[in-house]
């Protein structure tokens, strides 16, 4: 077996996480061997035991030789591919396997990610439509968790304007998280892509979106946060921007708007405000 397939098969198995992967994945590239066998496996993942009985029995389950067999017509990405993107390799817990549906191609272009409240006012998407448009001419990808709100925002606005979208789930490629965006996932998939960490059938949790952020994050080259509040999801991915050295960009509001409070806060410590779409183009262009 060759190591991306046993990659592949880790993040479709149960009972090991992202530690036990990373850890699986650095024996075999020291070793120059692939292991196998599920204890072995075991031991150099460091599974605690109630993990151990749980991966070695669903790694000899019938039912995990069906779900390979599904994911066998799946475009997958993994870390020791040729094209897995530099800027998410240098970031914070870079995904060891990803799935993906639509353009592959569209992760080698420069993509500006934009996030946002959930409960996103109209104030909001108003902005996100006039600073979009322009963009349309600068061949910049629009990145977004496909949550309600701005990130809904965001991909209708690049869709209506002709930028490419990519859309980072925290679900299987095959389940529509929330409902109402069902139809506008199934169209990323066909004209943008979509891209997951989990795999088909796995439903929602609410630490996926926070580990899904990281992608978002470590994806783009810049980060414009619409509107958020003083503790919310959308800074905590600016936060991860940062620490990757990524730009991030705010847009300013009322100082009485509680959705702008975040935004008015990431200025304050040192974030961009975001006035025109100029201000977004510049971020892109080549420092001199």
């Amino acid at each position: 077996m060759q190591l991306r397939s046993l990659l592949v098969r880790l993040q479709v198995v149960q009972g090991i996480g992202y530690a036990g992967m990373v850890r699986v994945l650095q024996y075999c590239r020291a070793s120059r061997r692939v292991i196998t066998e599920p204890s072995k496996i075991s031991r150099v993942a460091k599974l605690t035991p109630s993990q151990v009985a749980r991966f070695t029995a669903d790694w000899r389950s019938a039912a995990f030789q069906r779900r390979l067999q599904r994911h066998a017509q799946v475009d997958i990405l993994t870390i020791l591919d040729a094209d897995y993107p530099l800027a998410l390799l240098e970031g914070y817990q870079p995904p060891l396997v990803l799935f993906l549906r639509g353009q592959r191609e569209l992760l080698a272009t420069r993509q500006l990610a934009v996030v946002g409240a959930r409960q996103a006012t109209s104030y909001a998407e108003r902005a996100v439509a006039q600073l979009l448009a322009p963009l349309a001419a600068e061949k910049v990808t629009i990145v977004s968790g496909l949550a309600k709100g701005a990130d809904g925002f965001a991909h209708r606005a690049a869709l209506r304007f002709g930028l490419p979208t990519i859309a980072v789930i925290g679900t299987g490629l095959d389940i529509s998280y929330p409902r109402q965006h069902r139809e506008l996932q199934q169209q990323i998939s066909q004209v943008g892509l979509l891209i997951s960490e989990y795999p088909l059938g796995v439903g929602p949790e609410p630490y996926h979106f926070v580990a899904r952020n990281r992608i978002i994050a470590g994806l783009c080259q810049t980060v414009m946060v619409v509107e958020a509040q003083v503790h919310s999801g959308s800074l905590i991915t600016a936060n991860l921007a940062l620490q990757n050295n990524r730009n991030v960009l705010a847009v300013p509001g009322p100082i009485d708007a509680p959705f702008s409070a975040g935004c008015n806060q990431l200025i304050v410590a040192g974030a961009k405000p975001v006035l025109n779409s100029r201000h977004i183009i510049e971020e892109f262009l080549p420092k001199i």
